[in-house]
């Protein structure tokens, strides 16, 4: 089971990663307005564009027939872990309804708020698939649940403040999903100001950049205050080090991709590069994020339960 949901995570994630190399490339009609055949065929001939939407097809069915697989094997096996077997559900909702969105999106011109919530869903998806891996991998190292009840209870301030940035952190995914589907990236120039000023005239595509980045400021402080939060109250669990240092980890490279972006704009190779390591980077931290919202979940019940 803890390979299976490897497998899927693993397909999950560059499923992700290849609906922006699709989105970065405009890609997204490489195949026509059609679905799932590519320009008349299975097979489509080979131009870039349809290779690229192809190969993005593939790997996104693969990752959904994978993760129906995993749900299977836990049913089959009757595991005793009902919140894998809810994870494993989660995984197969979100990457059907992120299928459907895509298809839809070839057939039908989608708007850009559609859109975004098309990458929010993958992102929810590549989450339940992580919790599965993360949830399959505690079972066999730490022996399931009963490991829980050795460790200390947090607090329900903790735990709304856990809840809250992992909600907070899917807002600002889906702003920076919509800043991308309307093409504002550009519009807001420099770093850490925009266009040389704090606050600039908020029309458009400036507005629209200007609220992710102040967006992505938030997140930057609700992240660090949660790594201490974390090592001042709860460093003697080991899951929340981990999870602590991942965060603070990619919080950093998400500051860092951020600044390159605008450092690479007029490269238009490297800027690519820079936009999905952004990406990605974001990808993982709303996993861990909702993977420590389950486990302050979990450690806030009582032992007995």
């Amino acid at each position: 089971m803890k390979k299976i949901s490897y497998l899927t995570t693993l397909f999950m994630f560059f499923a992700t990663f290849g609906g922006g190399v699709v989105t970065r490339t405009e890609s997204g009609l490489g195949c026509g307005d059609e679905w799932p055949l590519c320009h008349g065929k299975f097979v489509p001939a080979h131009t870039l564009a349809s290779v690229i939407e192809y190969s993005h097809r593939l790997v996104s069915t693969t990752a959904g027939l994978l993760a129906i697989a995993t749900l299977v094997l836990f049913l089959w096996t009757k595991t005793k872990r009902k919140d894998l077997i809810l994870f494993s559900v989660l995984t197969v909702v979100f990457v059907t309804i992120q299928g459907i969105m895509g298809a839809l999106a070839v057939v039908y011109s989608q708007s850009p708020p559609v859109m975004a919530l098309h990458l929010g869903f993958a992102f929810i998806s590549l989450a339940s698939s992580l919790m599965t891996s993360l949830g399959a991998r505690q079972e066999e190292q730490s022996g399931g649940l009963a490991a829980y009840d050795r460790l200390p209870r947090t607090t329900r301030g903790f735990r709304i403040f856990v809840w809250a940035t992992t909600i907070y952190s899917y807002i600002v995914v889906y702003s920076g999903a919509y800043v991308s589907h309307t093409d504002s990236a550009g519009a807001c120039a420099g770093f850490p100001l925009c266009n040389g000023e704090l606050v600039p005239a908020l029309s458009g595509g400036v507005g629209i950049a200007w609220v992710h980045r102040l967006a992505g400021y938030m997140l930057v402080v609700l992240i660090l205050a949660l790594c201490w939060f974390m090592y001042r109250y709860y460093r003697n669990i080991r899951e929340f080090r981990i999870v602590g240092a991942l965060s603070a980890a990619l919080i950093a490279f998400q500051v860092l991709t951020g600044a390159s972006l605008m450092m690479t704009m007029g490269r238009p190779e490297l800027y690519m590069f820079n936009v999905l390591a952004h990406q990605t980077s974001i990808a993982l931290l709303f996993g861990i994020l909702s993977y420590l919202s389950y486990l302050a979940w979990r450690l806030g019940k009582t032992v007995s339960s």
